[in-house]
């Protein structure tokens, strides 16, 4: 996907802020998905210890299908597949997921597809000057098990040639999806009381960073306002120096004249990664409020998604039943399906996924992974996160892979 460029010139105003926020929604044609997969990694034999990233890393085979690997703050690993069509991405990262399970079991490794850390106290092992200061400003226990504790499935979906639209459909059935895929019930060795415990902790960070951008129908102009309020986490002052800023100032601030200096191009690009709202625009939308899933069952989450939000006639389907019940972002974390409203919209939901794939190119093999997913959990109002609470004394060889 097509990044942004950011140029180092000061910059004179909000106008060029307003620009900013506009080329992250420039329409495209294309209908590609790409895939960031988050895994959080247990020594087999001992699954209360931390794993070095030394020893992943010793592990972690050539991959064949052209994936990046790198590592969360934590030691969580992520996979990130080129972008195209949704039967080749999930092809070249399936080839890539089997390569590294494989290789991490004769390590003695296994990863968790789960969302939050169920047993381990967060601990940071990469020790980078921007992941020093966004601890500080972030804190404890919160920033911590952030940075450190939770692992999700992020799905990039271009834009299409009218980006509100998908814009749109993505935060309405934000609540719903949440819901289906929450798979982060266990915090400290027993139940968090969230069916996903990684929302959760998202919900106790700084909201003008983590909460959804506002929805006016302008969304170029609603993520500009939300970069002006954002308050201002970090200023980069060379590759090795990262400044936190702990005066409550948001970049509307900075821009004011609320700085040593006026922020430039670059500062305002740095500024937009440092926001995590459930969903954010880069030239492309990050979905990014899903659980992750178990190493087997993430594909179903990304094709689903990928479905709903960029299929015509599957989003028609979905959104008239999603509408009503946008905002229950809340009670999708804390009660997944088993909430009888989200159930009953997952039901409509999946039935126009299911419908949808077959004219996406997904094959049989694909389109039946969903149906049973949807059989399993859907159908019965369970969300994934129901099994991690019905396995006795977790982890155990049921609790990994």
């Amino acid at each position: 996907m097509i990044g942004l460029t950011a140029e180092g010139t000061p910059l004179r105003g909000v106008s060029e802020v307003a620009d900013f926020a506009r080329r992250c929604f420039l329409p495209v044609a294309a209908d590609r998905v790409g895939v960031e997969l988050e895994f959080l990694v247990f020594d087999s034999a001992a699954a209360t210890s931390h794993v070095p990233l030394a020893r992943v890393e010793r592990a972690l085979p050539a991959l064949p299908g052209g994936s990046r690997v790198t590592f969360e703050p934590g030691g969580q690993l992520e996979l990130s597949s080129p972008a195209g069509p949704l039967p080749d991405a999930l092809a070249r990262l399936s080839a890539d997921m089997s390569a590294v399970r494989a290789a991490l079991r004769k390590a003695g490794l296994t990863l968790a597809g789960v969302g939050l850390d169920p047993v381990r106290p967060a601990h940071r092992q990469l020790r980078e000057p921007r992941y020093e200061a966004m601890a500080e400003f972030l804190g404890v226990p919160y920033g911590a098990l952030m940075m450190c504790s939770t692992a999700s499935i992020q799905v990039n979906l271009d834009l299409g040639e009218r980006p509100e639209i998908r814009w749109e459909r993505a935060h309405a059935l934000g609540p719903v999806l949440l819901a289906a895929f929450a798979n982060s019930p266990l915090s400290g060795g027993r139940p968090c009381g969230w069916m996903s415990g990684r929302q959760a902790v998202w919900d106790h960070l700084d909201r003008t960073r983590t909460a959804a951008v506002p929805a006016s129908g302008d969304p170029a102009a609603d993520w500009a306002e939300y970069l002006l309020d954002a308050r201002l986490m970090l200023v980069r002052e060379d590759e090795e120096r990262y400044r936190p800023v702990h005066d409550g100032s948001t970049f509307r601030d900075w821009l004011n004249g609320g700085g040593e200096r006026r922020p430039t191009a670059a500062d305002l690009a740095y500024h937009a990664t440092t926001l995590f709202p459930p969903v954010r625009p880069r030239g492309w939308l990050e979905i990014r409020y899903l659980d992750a899933q178990h190493p087997a069952a993430w594909p179903v989450c990304v094709a689903v998604t990928h479905a709903l939000i960029s299929d015509d006639r599957a989003a028609e389907a979905a959104m008239a039943a999603a509408e009503p019940y946008r905002e229950l972002w809340r009670v999708a974390a804390r009660c997944g399906l088993a909430d009888p409203r989200l159930g009953r919209v997952a039901e409509t939901c999946f039935r126009a996924a299911l419908e949808a794939l077959p004219r996406l190119g997904a094959g049989p093999g694909l389109v039946g992974e969903v149906a049973a997913f949807a059989d399993r959990y859907v159908a019965t109002g369970r969300s994934p996160a129901a099994d991690l609470l019905d396995i006795p004394n977790w982890p155990n060889d049921e609790g990994w892979e």
